[in-house]
């Protein structure tokens, strides 16, 4: 990870603020989207403070610039910054959040400019409100992005990868059934219609796959659904052949950027129409998911005109299907083969044949073996395949020419995950070659007795991942020690790797959604001590519902079913630390991994001696 120096870059920014009168520029990670992870030519904040991590935001003012990002970043952020900026570690105690940053910054009437299209109408909302209680004078929508300006004809052209359908085999719904149920929740809210913006709805409603984002099977478009009508709003140029037939009648098609202006006759017609009825009859309001930006917002006619919700579409996406579930099942199956493949040949070749592999050379040679396995699309995110002290950086990213050689006497921390037709993998383990240290021996234990205790959790209907976020921590906290970062994130199906409205962690939006049975989750906790090594260990579990001996209130109880078949490793459990029912748990998982990943090797191969012995019963 190297330094980038943004002084020419900044020095531009600042006279392009100066032209368009704003004393303070915001500079969202996100795209137009509100995607977490953006094509190339989105990278706006990565380019003007180079920090590349998923997550974060830039302030730049006349003299000062800073960056937020949480604690998952930390170490990367503190190695990619220059001098010219201030780290905002996000949830720690007295730091500023970005947005109360910007508003200190507003004080005796400056005015704070942002691009409308890559932030919220809700946070632009939020933002104003600070803005002016702390006397500064407005937030400006700025039409033309300034990063992009300053960026040029460097910045790289906006993504045009093919868009295809999806088969029913792997979605396990045609998208007319989709398109009635996303009907009936209008009717429910009486609205007018939804207008669609996160990509990942877009790809799962319409059953359609793209490549325009990197590791996310998803393509630029907007979508609008009406009781009578959908439209999706994509270039043309984009979609293969069998795209047409396969939306028929149900669906048109519009360009990308005609949303804009539609959005603007869809509100003025609504208002007609209002003009026209019955002042009894209660008046119509698109929704928009509350993810959607300023922008489309003030299209539609500003907060008065449109009900922000969080998308009917996004919740009904997180809930799996029968058919998306055993997807899940059989690719983790083989995602897990091609894990036990890697390890075992890792083992050999550090050990063994004393052969210098880098951090890069790992992550290819994984990459190489998952792609021999049936449905194999691509990587769901870029390996973290990270030796020693890199292991302790949570968002490690190798770079060839700026990576280590994997230390066989060090923590290996591999957390990767693969995108398949019928399915999204992400798995993490944590390795040791050779002899690991007694603290890395309790740390991974630990780890590993959360990992196990969110795992065999059972609790009420309508309970929420920020209620069983503490699960995972308990062990860790009786020794004083945490993870800065979430426990769980929701997995898409064949869809984006990180997948709301669900979670397992402390952010309030926990909170606000229960799990229900075919939500698909993470369960990861970790540890990191700076320097010197960082574990996790992530496994997807799945909910469902949990037989138990009595149903109190007359709720039914759920609990999780885990899918990802890779083993743990013996080096790094302490048995002395684990309770008999872990110790179970661990043997019963391990059984079931050698049962369902036995029939891809060899009886007497290398991965069929490796696998034999990391599943052994303790």
């Amino acid at each position: 990870m190297e330094t980038v120096d943004t002084t020419k870059r900044l020095a531009h920014l600042r006279e392009l603020m100066k032209e368009n009168e704003v004393d303070i520029y915001v500079v969202p990670s996100e795209d137009s989207h509100q995607s977490e992870y953006i094509a190339p030519c989105d990278a706006r904040r990565e380019f003007i403070s180079g920090f590349s991590g998923s997550a974060g935001c830039a302030v730049v003012t006349m003299d000062k610039a800073s960056l937020a990002t949480d604690g998952r970043y930390f170490n990367q952020a503190q190695k990619q910054l220059d001098v010219n900026w201030e780290l905002l570690k996000q949830g720690l105690q007295d730091v500023p959040t970005w947005q109360e940053w910007a508003a200190e910054q507003s004080e005796h009437g400056k005015t704070v400019g942002v691009d409308p299209t890559v932030i919220t109408a809700p946070d632009a909302r939020k933002l104003a409100e600070k803005i002016k209680k702390k006397g500064g004078k407005e937030l400006l929508a700025i039409g033309e992005n300034l990063v992009d300006k300053v960026w040029g004809d460097k910045r790289p052209p906006r993504p045009n990868e093919k868009v295809a359908v999806l088969a029913e085999k792997y979605t396990g719904k045609p998208l007319t059934e989709k398109l009635q149920d996303l009907r009936k929740e209008l009717e429910k809210k009486k609205s007018a219609g939804f207008i669609v913006s996160m990509l990942d709805e877009i790809a799962w409603l319409f059953n359609l796959r793209g490549n325009d984002i990197p590791y996310n099977p998803v393509f630029f478009s907007y979508a609008l659904v009406t009781p009578d009508k959908a439209t999706l709003y994509v270039d043309s140029s984009k979609l293969l052949p069998d795209v047409a037939s396969h939306l028929g009648k149900s669906v048109t098609i519009e360009p990308y950027g005609a949303i804009f202006d539609d959005a603007k006759m869809l509100s003025q017609a609504l208002a007609d129409d209002t003009n026209t009825s019955s002042s009894s009859d209660p008046k119509k309001k698109f929704l928009v998911s509350t993810k959607a930006s300023w922008a489309l917002s003030r299209n539609l006619g500003g907060e008065e005109k449109v009900d922000e919700v969080r998308s009917p579409i996004g919740d009904a996406k997180a809930v799996k299907n029968p058919t998306e579930l055993e997807g899940m099942r059989q690719c983790h199956i083989r995602d897990g083969a091609a894990l036990i493949e890697y390890f075992a040949w890792l083992e050999e070749e550090l050990v063994v044949n004393g052969s210098k592999i880098d951090e890069v050379e790992g992550a290819d040679k994984l990459e190489l073996i998952r792609s021999k396995h049936e449905h194999f699309v691509g990587l769901s995110f870029d390996t973290i395949s990270s030796t020693g002290a890199n292991a302790a950086v949570i968002h490690y990213k190798p770079e060839k020419g700026n990576c280590s050689i994997i230390d066989p006497k060090a923590v290996y921390l591999c957390d990767s995950g693969a995108q398949y037709l019928d399915g999204t993998t992400d798995t993490t383990r944590t390795l040791h070659f050779g002899e690991p240290t007694d603290m890395e021996r309790k740390s991974f234990t630990l780890v590993l007795k959360g990992n196990i205790a969110l795992d065999r959790a059972v609790f009420p209907k309508g309970t929420s991942g920020f209620a069983l976020d503490t699960l995972a921590r308990q062990f860790l906290w009786e020794e004083g020690l945490d993870y800065r970062h979430g426990t769980g994130h929701g997995v898409g199906s064949y869809l984006n790797v990180h997948e709301g409205p669900i979670g397992i962690g402390t952010r309030i939006q926990y909170s606000e959604v229960a799990l229900s049975a075919g939500n698909v989750l993470s369960d990861e906790p970790g540890y990191y001590e700076d320097g010197k090594f960082g574990i996790r260990i992530e496994n997807i579990i799945m909910a469902k519902e949990a037989q138990t001996n009595h149903t109190f209130g007359d709720k039914p109880y759920l609990g999780f079913e885990h899918v990802t078949m890779v083993p743990l490793c013996r080096k790094l459990i302490d048995e002395g630390l684990l309770t008999r029912k872990e110790k179970q748990w661990l043997n019963d998982y391990h059984a079931e991994i050698l049962k369902k990943t036995k029939g891809f090797f060899g009886k007497d191969s290398r991965e069929m001696r490796w696998l034999e012995r990391e599943t052994k019963p303790i």
